[in-house]
């Protein structure tokens, strides 16, 4: 399946979604410190409901410490400056979906370290400027499973 990985997610419910969201889809999550709020919160579990124990979260210190465990693996980096759209690529199993802050969307210099033809957005009206994060990751994660014909669903 997809890997899913929030750059230094920062609200907890938003992040309970994507848990709940992985647990469904059969992602892995990877979460990216620092994070703007405790794995033990109230509110992170209350979005995540019973889903925690079935679905794989990995934790890293820092962004070079992720970089490194998925070295070999292709990184789809989703920001709003992007021109491409997730139904423009062709995804497959072991790709990652890389997601930023909630507040300010990934930075300049880890957007900068990959290849801007892997770099996704998706479609709004002009007048937007972004979805909720966990909307958000729902989004390409279902458009990227789609493309695999929801391999493993019921």
């Amino acid at each position: 399946m997809f890997e899913l990985a929030l750059y230094e997610p920062e609200i907890a419910p938003n992040t309970g979604n994507i848990i709940r969201l992985c647990a469904n889809t059969g992602c892995r999550l990877h979460l990216i410190e620092p994070l703007g709020f405790d794995l033990e919160e109230k509110k992170l579990r209350r979005a995540g409901l019973d889903y925690h124990d079935l679905a794989r979260v990995t934790r890293y210190s820092d962004f070079e410490t992720f970089a490194k465990a998925m070295e070999g693996k292709r990184v789809f980096p989703c920001t709003t400056k992007a021109k491409g759209y997730p139904s423009d690529m062709q995804f497959k199993a072991g790709d990652v979906l890389l997601f930023g802050p909630e507040t300010r969307g990934l930075p300049n210099e880890v957007l900068s370290l990959f290849d801007q033809s892997q770099w996704l957005r998706i479609p709004m009206m002009k007048t937007s400027r972004s979805l909720n994060l966990s909307n958000a990751v729902s989004v390409i994660t279902y458009e990227a499973w789609r493309q695999m014909s929801f391999k493993g669903a019921i």
